[in-house]
């Protein structure tokens, strides 16, 4: 842990959160306006209607799971704590799948690590040169049952990532929504692995890094950015900050890892 403040760095892996800022498809984006202005009592109010799934957020295991703890129900020791975050750039395409060999071939995980995943995809983020909401929501690369697996032997404590979820895409609902990206899914799948879309997300394994690895308090953090591409293949102190939010299924959050140079 930090020894001496003195000498850290912070690094804000946040998406800069707006009106603007997509929320995961089909979800309530952020909506706000000033329900008072300085005049005539000098202070400035402003409403907001949001869900809990726009830019930078936490899901919290509530959010799958009936009997999942709310926000407010994380210890600190779980939000705050030693983690890595890891480059996967170089092999990162459009409706790929990464594996825990990936991970632990480019940095040491430790057993109870938070663990940051930079698949590349953030330059697709709406605040970026390259934004494409479509590519970084619909076509980002993700994981299959193998890999959460892993997550629980090594008891992750959360994982972050910079793409719209931690589960592939294609193993949500955007592959009922989209059927246009998911014949090209499944036409990569084939080409890339010799199996179909199917037999790669069988029903069984639908939305696995949700429904498989919240009952375990195993959680996520989804649309991280910012600062994530200076800190890769790196071990710092990595903090989630949310609301304490009671009842609170998920909630936006700031991200920041901490390294004492």
């Amino acid at each position: 842990m930090i020894k001496n403040w003195q000498n850290v760095k912070m690094y804000d892996l946040t998406q800069p959160l707006s009106h603007l800022t997509p929320a995961w498809p089909t979800y309530e984006p952020l909506q706000v306006k000033f329900f008072k202005r300085l005049c005539p009592n000098g202070a400035n109010g402003q409403l907001i209607t949001t869900s809990n799934h726009v830019g930078t957020h936490l899901d919290g295991s509530l959010h799958f799971c009936t009997h999942g703890r709310d926000i407010a129900s994380i210890p600190l020791n779980e939000l705050i704590a030693p983690g890595v975050v890891v480059d996967l750039s170089d092999i990162a395409e459009d409706y790929g799948i990464y594996t825990s060999e990936d991970i632990t071939g480019r940095v040491e995980v430790k057993e109870g690590d938070i663990l940051i995943i930079y698949t590349g995809y953030h330059r697709y983020s709406w605040d970026q040169p390259e934004g494409d909401e479509v590519r970084y929501m619909v076509k980002h690369p993700g994981p299959t049952k193998e890999f959460s697996h892993w997550c629980r032997q090594m008891k992750i404590k959360w994982i972050g990532v910079d793409c719209g979820s931690a589960d592939h895409p294609m193993n949500t609902k955007i592959r009922e929504w989209a059927p246009v990206q998911a014949k090209e899914a499944d036409l990569y799948m084939q080409q890339k692995y010799g199996k179909t879309l199917d037999e790669i997300f069988p029903p069984a394994d639908y939305q696995l890094m949700h429904i498989d690895l919240f009952p375990q308090d195993i959680i996520h953090a989804e649309n991280l950015g910012g600062d994530i591409a200076k800190i890769l293949n790196r071990r710092l102190v990595i903090g989630c900050f949310p609301w304490r939010f009671v009842g609170g299924e998920s909630s936006i959050c700031r991200i920041v890892a901490f390294d004492e140079e």
